[in-house]
């Protein structure tokens, strides 16, 4: 019987698998590594909900999200949505990227979200298709050196 996708929390017990995780080396400029995430998440408790994204017994990925932070930093403007997306090197193009940015849908919706926001590197090589083909639109925003995107979760 085949498993199916799902996400962990990331604990003592999986940190390590977590940490090992990489993307493929031409891709390494485009996400920060887990550690680096996992950090964050330390730094930003509350904030950050770090999880490993595993199939059966295998961690093949890792997302990051965040719910209801003030974008914008004037209180008017509180998003939700993906921080960080990881899927593994030899784990990529098996639905895995799709099954995440869905399941954080899901769980922005359970907590009466209409949107997921992220933030993307353009260019040759990035993944703005992937997003894309997932249905965001870019907002016409930058974050840094970064492309605003928003999906409609309506």
């Amino acid at each position: 019987m085949p498993s199916s996708p799902y996400l962990q929390e990331i604990t003592a017990d999986n940190f390590e698998t977590a940490v090992a995780l990489r993307v493929r080396p031409d891709q390494e400029h485009l996400v920060a590594p887990v550690v680096k995430s996992l950090a964050e998440a330390y730094v930003h408790p509350g904030v950050a909900w770090p999880r490993l994204i595993r199939d059966g017994d295998e961690a093949v990925g890792f997302l990051m999200a965040f719910f209801g932070i003030d974008w914008t930093g004037e209180g008017t403007d509180f998003r939700s949505g993906l921080w960080r997306l990881t899927i593994a090197d030899g784990q990529q193009g098996r639905g895995y990227g799709r099954f995440a940015v869905e399941a954080l849908a899901a769980e922005i919706r359970r907590r009466g979200g209409t949107s997921l926001t992220t933030t993307w590197h353009p260019g040759p090589g990035g993944p703005a298709g992937f997003y894309r083909s997932l249905g965001f639109r870019p907002t016409g925003e930058t974050s840094g050196d970064q492309v605003v995107g928003v999906l409609d979760l309506r």
